[in-house]
C-alpha cells in the first residue's frame, strides 16, 4: 500500500511539474484591458460650451469639449473635406437648395430621441433675428429657409448659391426638449455648463472649478473605449500643466508650445505627436497706410519675404514646429496647390529687387531710402514671449537688406481692435484660422477692405476677386479647385502678405496610455477621434487567442 501511495504521489508531482512547464512554455501577448482614466492637462476653463462658439476655436477648452459631446449634421473630414455625422447623406441641387437625411435611432445623451425638430430648433436660434448683433455668429443662416420634409429629411434653401454654407452645417445641434423655453439671445451669450446634454460619443458627468469628467456613451453605436474616463484637468497657464505631468498628475499635454516641445522630446516617459495645423502665420503689409506706401510696389513686398530665412525661423525660433508656407493653404488641403511661385531664403534676389525699385541706402546709416523716406516701418506683434522672438527675427533679416523694422508688441485684442479693424496699422504679424472650406473671400476680396471686413492689407484685385466670386458659387471641388488654384497664383506673386509657416500642432501623452494614434488633424480638438483605441490596463493571454490586427496578422508573442 505504501508503494501505491508513493507511487500515486510522484505521478501527480509528475503532472504538475509537466503542465507547469507547458503552462510556462506557452507564448502570451498583452492584449489592451478595460479600466483607467486619462487625465490631460490643459490651460484655461470652458467659457460657454455653446456649438456655436467651439466653432471659433478662440478658446481651445470648449473645443475640445464640444467635439466630444456635440454633433452636427457633418463634420469636418480629412484634407478640410465635409464628411457626414448626424446626417446619413446629403445633396444639392441649383447650388442653392441642400437636403439631409438623418441617420435612424438617433438619441441624446439622456435617452430622448433625436429627431429632425431637433435640428430646425437649433438653426432657428442662429436664425433669430435679435441676435444679429452679436459679432461672430454665421451670417448666412439668418438668410436661408428650412423646412421638414419628413420625419428624417431637412432642406435648407439659400437665396443665391453659397458653397462655403455647407461648412456651417457641422456646427452642434442642441436638444429641443431642454432647451426650447430658452429665449435665442440668452441661450447664444450664456454658458451652457449646468446641464450640457450632446448626442456624441462622450457624456460629461462631472463639472467642478477645476476638472471635467467625460465618460463613453454608446446611444449612437460610437465603438466602447478600453478607457473608462477622460478627465481635463485645468491649470492656469502652461507652466503648471507641465509641472503636473512631471508630477504625474495628468496623463496628457493638451498643448506643446515649441520650448516644451523641444524639451519633451529629450524625455523617455512621454510619446508627442505632432499634425500640421490648417492656420497659418503671416506678416499683413497695409498698402494703404500714408506711413509706409512703399508698401504698393510689389517689389518691395516679394524682397521682404526673399529676405526672410523661413527654415532658420522654423528651426531655431519655432524648435521645428512649423511647415514653411508657400500661401494661405497647408499642404494636404483639397484645394491648395504648389504650382505657386516660390521664395526660399535670397537676400541677394531681396537687394536686386529692392534696387530696381530705386531704394538705395543714400546716405550710409544702413537704412535705404528714396525721395528722403527711409524703407522703415512698425512691426506690431501679440505681446506674448514666441510672437515678440519672431518679430526679433523678422527684424533681423530685414536689417541685413537695409530695411528697418521697429517691433512693436500689443496685446491680442488690442492688435484687432485697435490697429487692424480701423486699417491704423503698417505691418502686423498676425495668425489665421483657415479651416475647413478654403473660400478667401472675407480676408481678400476688396469689399472687405472697409467695416467689418477682414481685408486689412486693403489689396484690391479684379482678376482675384472674380475667382473669389465665381468659386462661392460652384459646388462642384474640381470646379473650384482649379478656381482657387489660380487665386493662390496671383497671391504669390502679389503677396499683400507674408506667409511664413504653418504651425505644427504637438501632442504629449504619458508612455503608460498605449496605441495613441492621431493622424492629420484639420484642428487639435480632432485628437480624440481614435480614443476608442487608446488603453491603460493590459492583460496577458495566449498568443493564439490574440485577435489579429488590421492587416489580418496577429501579434508576435513575447514576455512583455
Amino acid at each position: 500500500m505504501r508503494w501505491l501511495v508513493v507511487i500515486a504521489l510522484a505521478t501527480i508531482v509528475t503532472l504538475v511539474v509537466m503542465l507547469g512547464f507547458a503552462t510556462y512554455t506557452v507564448p502570451t501577448v498583452l492584449v489592451p484591458d478595460q479600466g483607467g482614466v486619462f487625465r490631460e492637462g490643459v490651460a484655461g476653463l470652458p467659457q460657454y460650451l455653446h456649438p456655436v462658439w467651439c466653432q471659433s476655436h478662440t478658446n481651445n477648452v470648449d473645443s475640445d469639449l464640444c467635439r466630444l459631446v456635440y454633433r452636427g449634421l457633418t463634420q469636418l473630414g480629412e484634407n478640410g473635406r465635409i464628411v457626414p455625422d448626424l446626417a446619413e447623406s446629403w445633396s444639392v441641387t441649383d447650388g442653392r437648395i441642400y437636403q439631409f437625411r438623418l441617420k435612424p435611432g438617433l438619441f441624446w445623451h439622456d435617452g430622448y430621441p433625436l429627431t429632425i425638430d431637433d435640428v430646425i430648433f437649433s438653426y432657428s436660434i442662429l436664425q433669430d433675428p435679435g441676435l444679429a448683433e452679436i459679432p461672430g455668429l454665421p451670417a448666412p443662416w439668418r438668410s436661408v429657409t428650412v423646412e421638414k420634409l419628413d420625419d428624417r429629411t431637412l432642406q435648407i434653401t439659400l437665396p443665391q448659391p453659397f458653397a462655403p454654407f455647407l461648412d456651417l452645417t457641422t456646427v452642434g445641434i442642441l436638444p429641443q426638449h431642454i432647451y426650447q423655453g430658452m429665449p435665442a439671445h440668452t441661450l447664444v451669450t450664456e454658458p451652457l455648463t449646468a446641464n450640457p446634454i450632446g448626442a456624441g460619443p462622450m457624456r460629461i458627468v462631472e463639472m467642478t472649478p477645476d476638472h471635467v469628467r467625460l465618460e463613453p456613451s454608446s446611444v449612437n453605436g460610437d465603438a466602447s473605449p478600453f478607457i473608462s474616463a477622460l478627465e481635463f484637468r485645468f491649470f492656469p497657464d502652461y507652466g503648471n500643466v507641465i509641472a503636473a505631468f512631471e508630477s504625474q498628475q495628468i496623463d496628457g499635454l493638451g498643448l506643446l508650445a515649441p520650448g516644451d516641445a523641444r524639451n519633451a522630446a529629450a524625455r523617455n516617459d512621454i510619446q508627442l505627436f505632432s499634425s500640421v495645423e490648417s492656420g497659418y502665420e503671416n506678416v499683413v503689409l497695409n498698402v494703404n497706410n500714408p506711413n509706409a506706401p512703399f508698401f504698393q510696389d510689389r517689389n518691395v513686398r516679394q524682397a521682404l519675404l526673399y529676405a526672410i530665412d523661413r527654415e532658420q525661423l522654423i528651426t531655431e525660433t519655432l524648435a521645428g514646429q512649423g511647415v514653411m508656407a508657400s500661401g494661405l493653404l497647408a499642404p494636404g488641403h483639397w484645394a491648395y496647390t504648389p504650382e505657386v511661385r516660390q521664395y526660399p531664403y535670397d537676400p541677394t534676389a531681396a537687394q536686386t529687387l529692392l534696387d530696381q525699385a530705386g531704394w538705395i541706402d543714400s546716405d550710409g546709416d544702413g537704412v535705404r531710402d528714396k525721395d528722403d523716406k527711409p524703407l522703415a516701418f512698425i512691426l506690431l506683434v501679440k505681446d506674448d514671449n514666441l510672437h515678440q522672438q519672431i518679430g526679433a527675427k523678422l527684424a533681423a533679416d530685414w536689417s541685413a537688406i537695409g530695411v528697418r523694422a521697429d517691433v512693436e508688441a500689443v496685446p491680442f485684442s488690442g492688435l484687432v481692435s485697435d490697429f487692424l479693424a480701423p486699417r491704423t496699422f503698417e505691418a502686423a504679424l498676425t495668425d489665421w484660422n483657415q479651416v475647413g472650406d478654403p473660400d478667401p473671400y472675407p480676408q481678400w476680396h476688396s469689399s472687405q477692405t472697409e467695416g467689418n471686413g477682414q481685408n486689412y492689407a486693403g489689396w484690391q484685385n479684379a482678376e482675384a476677386d472674380q475667382l473669389m466670386e465665381a468659386a462661392r458659387q460652384i459646388t462642384d471641388e474640381a470646379e473650384r479647385k482649379t478656381l482657387y488654384a489660380q487665386f493662390q497664383t496671383i497671391f504669390a506673386d502679389e503677396l499683400p502678405s507674408l506667409p511664413l509657416f504653418h504651425p505644427l500642432y504637438t501632442y504629449g501623452v504619458s508612455t503608460r496610455v498605449k496605441h495613441v494614434q492621431i493622424g492629420t488633424l484639420n484642428v487639435p480638438s480632432e485628437r480624440f477621434v481614435g480614443f476608442a483605441d487608446w488603453y491603460i490596463n493590459a492583460r496577458r493571454i495566449p498568443a493564439s487567442q490574440a485577435p489579429a490586427d488590421e492587416s489580418g496578422q496577429q501579434p508576435t508573442p513575447g514576455n512583455d
